[in-house]
């Protein structure tokens, strides 16, 4: 059964902490692939300041150069509330035989019992929680049957986040370096952010 990691969020921009995570978990726990969801409307988070079509490129800009590593435009062709359990409902419809691992911070772990639908989530995948250094994670407060559908990964401290991105460029500050070179000229090409470069 081919193992598949997910890894969901709003891309708004991708970056290379999110690069390095997928393939922490990827190398850690021997996943063929890693698919990058962009959501159309995160439950929880901010309302992507650009097109999904425009974070979608960035995620596919990020992504082409890995052969492992691909874009997914599921929740964006949904459209509506990302829901999780929706898109993997779907997913599992498309691809029964698949093994779906749902990538996210050890942090968001803590939150996992307060997920839209995780109980029927928890049965459909499992979860990888990636552990940088000084990350709180609180797995045995959790309820067992999310401390059975959670495994481990490691990878370094990259404090890189999509709103610092945002910001330092609404400054007028360098994001190279924090973004591969590809979505770096993306977001220039097209104005993103309100970038002058």
């Amino acid at each position: 059964m081919k193992r598949i990691g997910i890894m969901g969020g709003a891309f708004d921009p991708i970056h290379l902490g999110h690069l390095l995570a997928a393939e922490a978990a990827r190398e850690q726990h021997a996943l063929e692939e890693v698919w990058f969801m962009p959501s159309h409307i995160p439950p929880h988070k901010h309302q992507a300041g650009v097109s999904g079509e425009q974070r979608l490129a960035m995620v596919e800009a990020a992504t082409h150069s890995h052969p492992a590593f691909k874009p997914l435009d599921i929740e964006l062709r949904r459209g509506g509330v990302s829901y999780t359990v929706d898109t993997i409902k779907a997913l599992r419809k498309q691809h029964p035989e698949l093994e779906l691992f749902f990538i996210i911070g050890a942090d968001m772990v803590n939150y996992l019992p307060k997920w839209e639908g995780i109980e029927e989530l928890t049965g459909m995948l499992t979860f990888i929680g990636l552990q940088r250094p000084g990350s709180f994670l609180e797995l045995d407060a959790l309820p067992p049957y999310i401390q059975e559908s959670v495994l481990l990964a490691d990878m370094p401290l990259v404090d890189i986040s999509s709103s610092l991105i945002r910001k330092r460029i609404a400054n007028g500050l360098s994001v190279r370096y924090m973004v591969p070179e590809a979505v770096y000229e993306y977001i220039v090409r097209s104005g993103l952010y309100g970038i002058h470069p």
